[in-house]
């Protein structure tokens, strides 16, 4: 895999989405005048799960992901016509933790600027020390290590730690490490985590811009005060949770878009998360 060239994928979209605006403004410019070559070779990996009646939530949520039909089928006019409703609570199957969601002056799902959603990425895989032990807690050695080979994680990027539990989803006993549901579920949730050290050190060691992970949660399942959510939240970090596909990207090279649903004052919110990575 080649890795990207002097301008990085961010400084190639902010140039690309440029001349568009600037072909928008001028009369003379036109669509050719756009450069896309730096896509041409470049391969899209879709980081989401689909919303359906599998979609995974915290076991002790009340409701789960509901697309009821409004109107289905051919009117009396003679066209097809359909249109449903759909009722989701703000944090399950793929989605993004607001600051808000653990601190109480963070930022909400609709004040999150732009910056903080797209940028660079890097894929930490402790999949072989995760699927030994359920109850694993990603520590700083782990960052250290990844770096030792790769250099160190450039600031304001974004991290993406591959367990391995992706491959689980959406089973749920194989995911969260019980297939109760309800209050009596939470005590036997066993699934890895970020140690909460290991989030403070990277919000404030290495200002990373976003976190996620392919768990349930960016703490691991025995958390009681879900103490890395709060060490990133603090410091106004997204999360995302329940990320698919980690297994396709590589540790480096990458350009990700995370777009929550905008929704106003929300804590968290369904995610369309997709990478970029060039060939």
């Amino acid at each position: 895999m080649k890795f990207f060239d002097s301008f990085s994928v961010g400084r190639k979209l902010f140039f690309i989405l440029s001349l568009g605006v600037l072909g928008a403004c001028t009369q003379e410019a036109s669509v050719s005048t756009i450069s896309t070559e730096p896509f041409i070779n470049a391969q899209w990996i879709d980081l989401s799960y689909s919303f359906d009646s599998t979609t995974l939530y915290w076991p002790n949520n009340p409701d789960g992901f509901q697309h009821r039909v409004d109107a289905e089928g051919v009117t009396d006019l003679g066209y097809y016509y359909s249109s449903y409703t759909i009722l989701t609570p703000e944090h399950g199957g793929t989605h993004l933790d607001a600051p808000i969601h653990f601190y109480e002056k963070g930022e909400t799902v609709d004040e999150l600027p732009l910056s903080k959603l797209t940028g660079e990425a890097v894929v930490i895989d402790v999949s072989a020390l995760a699927l030994e032990n359920r109850d694993y807690l990603i520590d700083s050695v782990a960052v250290l290590n990844w770096e030792a080979e790769h250099g160190m994680i450039p600031e304001q990027s974004m991290v993406l730690f591959r367990t391995g539990y992706g491959k689980f989803y959406p089973d749920r006993e194989a995911y969260f490490g019980t297939a109760k549901m309800g209050a009596e579920a939470i005590p036997e949730l066993h699934f890895p985590g970020i140690q909460p050290e290991t989030a403070a050190w990277l919000a404030k060691s290495r200002n990373v811009k976003a976190v996620g992970l392919d768990t349930p949660s960016l703490d691991y399942g025995q958390s009681k005060d879900f103490a890395a959510h709060q060490a990133l939240m603090e410091n106004q970090i997204p999360g995302f949770e329940n990320v698919a596909n980690l297994d396709l990207l590589p540790a480096m090279g990458i350009y990700v878009i995370a777009l929550p649903m905008k929704i106003k004052g929300g804590s968290g919110g369904p995610l369309r998360i997709i990478a970029m990575i060039q060939e």
